[in-house]
């Protein structure tokens, strides 16, 4: 069986392998699958500015971006699932934090709510991540399809 070697990464953005939990070490493929080791970096990185703004002018104004905008982009831009849907969640922190103090200045924001939402998140990203590596890309795709299109017939019909 061949070793898999480490891809060398950016310093900046992304975590230490030797920080990897436990439950991710060895089970999944650890090569890139698309992202910024690969293709030309400067038009990499101008297409994934690109999918942040768009991400973040619809996050403010209709409170989505992460999953929503983010993966599908990422997807189509040539990440892999489970990266897209990672590095997916590792943008939208930012974007949740100024969009919790612009809206929160406009006495939109029910902090108490927030702490619960937040609380409850916490709990459940962690059993959604060991979930997520051990599905396969394609089945992954296709389960983030299906919810995708719940949520728009939920939205269209409510």
């Amino acid at each position: 069986m061949t070793t898999l070697r480490r891809p060398r990464l950016p310093a900046i953005g992304w975590v230490p392998y030797c920080f990897e939990p436990r439950y991710l070490k060895g089970s999944v493929d650890v090569r890139p699958s698309g992202g910024m080791t690969e293709g030309s970096p400067r038009v990499l990185a101008l297409l994934l500015a690109a999918i942040g703004a768009a991400a973040g002018v619809l996050s403010g104004l209709l409170g989505v971006g992460g999953g929503i905008v983010m993966v599908p982009a990422l997807v189509i831009a040539g990440f892999g699932q489970h990266r897209a849907q990672a590095t997916s969640l590792a943008a939208i922190v930012p974007i949740a934090v100024v969009g919790a103090i612009f809206f929160g200045r406009a006495a939109n924001v029910d902090f108490l709510a927030a702490l619960v939402l937040a609380a409850g998140s916490l709990v459940g990203v962690r059993i959604g991540a060991q979930l997520m590596h051990r599905l396969s890309e394609v089945l992954l795709a296709r389960i983030f399809g299906v919810f995708m299109i719940v949520v728009a017939i939920t939205m269209l019909v409510r």
